[in-house]
């Protein structure tokens, strides 16, 4: 029952979301939210990494999306280029999957 209820919230907020940017460009695309896919990934896997709870956490990826925006606003204030932000959001992302999985393997 709970998990039929996760699944329908999950697919309200992802419709509203898909809504949201499709107002956002003017037009809707199957392949506009492209570019959002490893940011949203990145947040979500750094969640796994916060107060080392190592699974999924609402709060956990609430610290993970404020890090990731974070990160990419002070990149696009530095003029970094597009290319640049994904090598960083991409490190990070493997740092936090580092940390999350491999240093704690080797403390047990």
């Amino acid at each position: 029952r709970y998990k039929l209820l996760a699944y329908v919230l999950s697919s309200l907020l992802a419709s509203v979301g898909g809504l949201l940017l499709a107002a956002r460009l003017g037009r809707g695309d199957v392949s506009s939210g492209n570019g959002l896919v490893l940011d949203a990934l990145g947040a979500a896997l750094i969640g796994f990494a916060v107060l080392g709870a190592k699974k999924p956490n609402a709060f956990g990826t609430l610290i993970g999306a404020l890090l990731v925006a974070t990160l990419l606003n002070g990149l696009t204030m530095l003029n970094a280029p597009y290319y640049a932000q994904d090598f960083v959001k991409g490190l990070v992302l493997v740092l936090a999957l580092i940390f999350t999985f491999g240093v704690g393997q080797r403390v047990r």
